[in-house]
């Protein structure tokens, strides 16, 4: 099972915005790399929830809970959206400048592509992540 990573910016769609809906659908996206992303997701798959721009950090997991299927904010049929449920909030957000000093992170299309909206996460990021979250 695949991980991922969206970004959003907090004035636009926040975390805590995100719990108090329960869930949305990821759209608006209009980059092919992100959209090719959005139609590689899988029900159930981890998704990491990034703040953009305010922020940035990792705050959050969800799920997905729909596979792609048109994004209902345009009529051009190239774009699609997901559905996506908030699972829980990182014990400790995980910073974009503690991911670039972490060596094994060099790799992670966040550092390697900062503009690009939805990434792949590997199994070894995540985890890497996520013990960055549990840190001290």
């Amino acid at each position: 099972m695949a991980h991922w990573l969206v970004k959003s910016e907090p004035f636009k769609y926040s975390w805590e915005k995100f719990l108090e809906d329960k869930q949305t659908f990821w759209d608006g996206v209009r980059n092919y790399q992100a959209r090719n992303n959005l139609k590689e997701m899988k029900k159930g798959e981890e998704v990491f929830f990034y703040h953009s721009n305010e922020g940035m950090e990792i705050v959050g997991i969800a799920k997905v809970a729909k596979e792609s299927y048109p994004d209902p904010t345009t009529d051009d049929e190239r774009w699609v959206a997901v559905d996506l449920k908030p699972v829980k909030s990182l014990k400790k957000p995980v910073s974009l400048v503690q991911m670039k000093a972490e060596k094994r992170l060099h790799n992670l299309a966040l550092v390697r592509q900062g503009r690009l909206s939805v990434c792949p996460v590997s199994d070894e990021e995540w985890k890497i992540i996520l013990e960055l979250s549990a840190r001290k």
